[in-house]
């Protein structure tokens, strides 16, 4: 921040000095609400919370290094005393930005992606100068004026995420920094109970644009109807991002490799240029586009957006986290917030990223939805439910319209993986192809084929010999001869060669959820025993309900194989990334 005397800053709050402050010791920054980030030099604002009372630590601040403590009441030490710590922060952040005259302001909102469009930005403005943007989701009263109290006199750019949970928000927001450029990602569902409708979140998002200069952008999602609209309620100049002609900004060719990272050319009215995401997610591509108009306003080469949108990595945390374990789990962590715009988004990339896998899912029940909060979330429920997982663990509270949803999916989804594979043995039957031998034991419920070789397989990697002998049965071959056509040999230590296992197969290995985790992942997946034998049941998913994130861990921690993969989205409330750290052996951050 800039550096400003405490009787200044008592000025700009209209506050008053107790506790033997002096008028002329300097604060230099950081301002903070949480006393354990106190430096020397620091301001400490004390914000009394539902749960804790930042007052209580105003002691703790002071021996930690604060020069004052902003505060509503008196505390042991120096204060500014103010009628409102919020507003008194929020006026002070309001000063700080008017005397930065030399700075652009970028301000991000939208239902979904302002995080991860907020970093991309701030990326490509640090190609030009000096930039501060919020650290993970800064972006309401309280993290809005601390973001922008970071900035000093060699700062060039504030890239700002705007959030709203009412009417007004947006627009108080405006006042603090007040922006040049705005941009507008979509309108959705979060906060659809809060609002009432989807033309009410437009009317707050759409606040940003109006607040925009007449020489300022607006960069408004051509794509989303809602956000195209809000190009009449702005006097500033508009550029359109998406996937369609009509953007100016726009994305050609996208494609998504096996582990969800999408590719795209990036087409604008100066040329054209690859990129290649590391973000996972095709969703990933709309926020990239938003950052790369904004970005060209600002006149940075094509080339240079694209190199850099190529090469960024993840910045804040629990944003689809994509780690893998040792044993080969993937662990995809989307833990920090969930609405159904984005539960969707996620199970899309989760299913390209998961494929050929045995997959399972951590979801909870959606908040903030109103009336439609029930039928939103049963809608989530059979969002899970239909998307082939082998397993689903609803975490939390009000779980019950999840789990019916989930339930009636999956079953929905279990019939017709049936009657695909009946239907393939009765054209088998309709055929004359001959009756396969008896094998030395029936494949156990969950083993299906056949294979590319043609013989039945297990969904493991460590389920042991499979594929067919001369005579079509299960037997161990000669060393010999060696192993016939087909079969494959199973790692040192597993079970019984030349026979399937006894027991059956891991937990939730289904014809309908992903080619089987073992030599012949990705290959098809058929009904029928080799012969036109009678087709094995399909395999019904697993759906269980915990009481929270660490119960959620341990139930995982009975069902992961080597190899499978994990999705862990939910609320913010829920904490669920607890439940991917556990996953992953370490504790919670």
């Amino acid at each position: 921040m800039i550096p400003l005397p405490l009787a200044r800053i008592a000025e700009i709050t209209s506050g008053a000095l107790t506790g033997m402050a002096d008028p002329r010791a300097v604060v230099r920054g950081p301002v903070v609400i949480d006393s354990r980030a106190v430096e020397p030099g620091s301001l400490f604002v004390a914000i009394k919370g539902a749960r804790v009372d930042g007052h209580d630590y105003a002691a703790q601040a002071i021996r930690a290094g604060a020069v004052a403590v902003l505060a509503t009441r008196p505390v042991e030490g120096p204060a500014v005393i103010v009628p409102d710590a919020a507003a008194a922060l929020a006026e002070l952040a309001t000063a700080q930005a008017a005397a930065l005259s030399g700075v652009t302001v970028i301000g991000v909102t939208g239902s979904a992606g302002k995080t991860s469009t907020k970093d991309l930005l701030a990326r490509l403005t640090a190609r030009v100068g000096p930039t501060i943007a919020p650290v993970g989701s800064f972006n309401n009263e309280l993290g809005h004026p601390l973001t922008v109290l970071r900035a000093d006199l060699d700062t060039r750019f504030m890239v700002l995420e705007l959030a709203a949970r009412n009417i007004g928000h947006i627009k108080d927001l405006t006042r603090i920094a007040p922006p040049q450029i705005g941009v507008v990602l979509n309108v959705g569902t979060a906060h659809l109970g809060v609002f009432g409708g989807k033309e009410a979140i437009a009317k707050a998002k759409g606040e940003l644009v109006e607040a925009l200069p007449r020489t300022g952008v607006a960069v408004l999602n051509a794509d989303d109807p809602l956000v195209r609209g809000m190009a009449s309620r702005t006097d500033a100049r508009v550029t359109f991002f998406g996937r369609g002609e009509s953007a100016s900004i726009r994305a050609e060719g996208v494609t998504v490799d096996a582990r969800g990272r999408a590719s795209f050319t990036l087409r604008t009215p100066s040329g054209s240029a690859p990129v290649s995401l590391q973000l996972y997610g095709e969703h990933a591509v709309d926020n990239a586009l938003a950052a790369a108009a904004a970005g060209y306003e600002l006149g940075l080469p094509v080339a240079t957006i694209a190199a850099e949108l190529s090469q960024a990595t993840p910045v804040s945390r629990w944003r689809m986290e994509v780690t893998d374990r040792a044993d080969g789990v993937t662990v995809v962590n989307d833990a920090y917030n969930a609405n159904p715009d984005s539960m969707r988004a996620a199970f899309a990339a989760f299913e390209t990223l998961g494929r050929g896998r045995r997959r399972f899912a951590v979801i909870a029940a959606l908040r903030e939805l109103g009336e439609e909060g029930p039928a939103l979330n049963a809608e989530l429920g059979r969002l899970a439910g239909g998307s082939g997982l082998a397993g689903l663990i609803v975490a939390g509270p009000d779980a019950g319209p999840v789990l019916e949803g989930a339930r009636a999916a999956a079953a929905q989804a279990q019939a017709a993986a049936q009657a695909a594979l009946d239907a393939q043995a009765a054209a088998h039957a309709a055929a004359g192809v001959p009756q396969a031998p008896v094998p030395h034991q029936d494949p156990p419920q969950g083993w299906h084929g056949p294979s590319p070789d043609q013989g039945w397989h297990g969904p493991a990697q460590d389920q042991g010999w499979h594929g067919p002998s001369q005579d079509q049965g299960w037997h161990e071959p000669s060393p010999e001869q060696g192993a016939p056509q087909g079969w494959q040999a199973p790692p040192a230590g597993g079970p019984v060669p030349g026979h399937p296992p006894v027991g059956g197969p891991p937990m939730g290995a289904a014809p309908f959820g992903g080619a089987p985790a073992g030599p012949h992942r990705g290959g098809p997946v058929a009904g029928a025993p080799p012969g036109g034998g009678a087709a094995y049941p399909a395999q019904a998913m697993r759906i269980v309900h915990v009481p929270d994130a660490e119960a959620a861990a341990a139930e995982l921690a009975g069902w992961l194989r080597p190899g499978d993969a994990v999705l862990v989205k939910g609320p913010r409330a829920m904490g669920l990334e607890r439940t991917a750290e556990l996953v992953l052996g370490g504790a919670a951050q």
